[in-house]
């Protein structure tokens, strides 16, 4: 039927369409800057139920076409790549009801099988760990009972085990699910916890892991680059009857880029404001290159000549792009163009060691600066100064040395994305919290999360690292040998392959 094939074009001709638009955000997700982007989450969604669409029109043709439905299959096969190896075998075997010929009736021998995996799920179980402790008494003497001594708890009297506690820290702070979320889950299988419950035990090992965060804020101290960032924490305040604005600074440590041998890592560290004094006292002792955003704050470290500070792109960039995108703006996209050759001379020398990058930088990206700076001048001196346009040029001239520094070290990057993608996981709980209860709630958030987000970028599964180091710090554990127990230093587990 000619109509109804006329149809089925154009609804695919639309769908076609609709996943070009989707793979367009993607992309502006991927590569542009955060001002420019949707939420991933809605991304995420759109394609999602693309892909739902796709797989149901699918389904319905395999029905009407077996041939389809077995090349679909066989190609799923190949693209699928092997489940992990770690993972149980429960395995089941589907063997004939006969071993007779049923040709001959002869006795017939086995000579291979064909073995098919799939991923099976358990929903999360809850199991009880019985401790009995027998007591002996002697016979000969009234007042002798022996018994071997209790284990050491997290929780003393309590009814958790340190792996039941780091469930409870990854699902808060790394699966962003909040306490009153758990106890309704928790409650589906039967176990009733209440919210206030589950608090204690986040602030008990919080406590706990103190020290540990204390170290890794130490080892970061003495690298000879760091990150800096910062991003609001609404924290509840009784006597106001509202909340107030803390701050969550963000300190990260990674050389990836350039092959450095230091493991990554982040650290978050509260404060109830954003005064330049913060960032004074956590960093006291670094002396290296700190990459930040304009925030004037680290402008006094700079000034001690304790640091020197590495100053970002991508905000310069922003500046110029929500003028371009406002309407026509000649200069803007002109200045955009000119930072465009940069991130594309950038993206060509990622992953090289520091050296070459250094070399590149000097042979392609200098040029492009040393011209770039008198085109901005000159074209300052041609505008209104109370324009945007004005500020955004004034912006990226002030911060000129800063924004160079890139040039000279192969270490350093060129823009601070890298401690910006670590605050996102923070913005995520936020959405989903909305307010940390106190000061004090924040300053476990701190802890907690940087010890989770150090754990993910070292390729450490979270909560078998939490459980161990809990229960290691319980039984004793010698403060002298923390170093021990930093995320870096817990054995990374295999890298798996993903499963289609």
């Amino acid at each position: 039927d000619p109509e109804t094939l006329q149809a089925m074009l154009i609804a695919r001709e639309a769908e076609i369409e609709r996943l070009r638009q989707i793979i367009k955000e993607l992309q502006r997700h991927r590569f542009g800057r955060r001002a420019e982007t949707l939420p991933e989450e809605q991304l995420l969604l759109g394609l999602e139920e693309a892909e739902q669409v796709e797989a149901a029109g699918f389904a319905a043709s395999e029905e009407t076409a077996p041939t389809e439905k077995a090349d679909r299959a066989r190609r799923r096969r190949a693209n699928r790549g092997a489940l992990p190896a770690h993972l149980p075998r429960i395995e089941t075997v589907v063997d004939i009801e006969s071993d007779l010929c049923p040709c001959c009736s002869g006795k017939l021998h086995r000579i291979g099988e064909d073995v098919a995996e799939r991923l099976d799920i358990v929903p999360a179980q809850f199991r009880v760990l019985v401790l009995r402790r027998p007591k002996y008494a002697c016979r000969s003497c009234e007042d002798v009972v022996v018994q071997a001594p209790a284990p050491a708890r997290l929780i003393e009297g309590g009814i958790p085990t340190e792996a039941t506690v780091a469930q409870v820290l990854v699902s808060k702070y790394a699966d962003h699910l909040p306490l009153y979320r758990q106890t309704q889950i928790y409650a589906r299988q039967g176990v009733a916890l209440d919210r206030s419950t589950l608090a204690e035990w986040v602030g008990r090992a919080a406590f706990l892991l103190r020290p540990v965060h204390d170290r890794m804020l130490a080892a970061l101290k003495s690298s000879p680059k760091l990150f800096a960032d910062e991003t609001t924490a609404p924290v509840l305040d009784p006597g106001r009857g509202r909340t107030k604005t803390g701050q969550l600074w963000a300190y990260v440590r990674d050389d990836r880029p350039w092959g450095g041998a230091d493991p990554p890592g982040v650290v978050y560290v509260y404060a109830p404001d954003r005064k330049a004094e913060r960032p004074i006292a956590h960093l006291a002792g670094f002396r290296g290159i700190l990459q930040v955003d304009g925030y004037g704050g680290y402008k006094v470290l700079a000034e001690r000549g304790e640091v020197r500070l590495a100053l970002c792109w991508s905000h310069v960039r922003r500046r110029f792009y929500e003028l371009a995108q406002a309407g026509p703006a000649p200069i803007a996209s002109e200045a955009l163009q000119r930072i465009a050759e940069l991130y594309r001379i950038e993206a060509a020398i990622r992953g090289h060691d520091a050296d070459e990058r250094r070399a590149a930088r000097q042979e392609k990206s200098r040029p492009i600066l040393e011209v770039m700076e008198p085109w901005l001048r000159e074209k300052l001196s041609l505008i209104s100064q109370k324009t945007k346009l004005a500020e955004a040029i004034r912006y990226a001239l002030s911060r000129w040395e800063g924004l160079s520094l890139f040039l000279d070290d192969g270490r350093v990057e060129i823009d601070s994305n890298t401690v910006e993608r670590s605050i996102r996981p923070l913005a995520l709980t936020r959405k989903n919290a909305l307010f940390a209860g106190s000061d004090g709630g924040a300053e476990h958030w701190a802890v907690i999360a940087s010890l989770v987000e150090t754990a993910k970028l070292n390729s450490i599964e979270p909560h078998a690292y939490l459980a161990d180091i809990m229960t290691r710090i319980v039984n004793g554990h010698p403060n002298s040998r923390i170093d021990e127990l930093l995320p870096w230093e817990y054995p990374a587990q295999a890298a798996l392959r993903d499963v289609a």
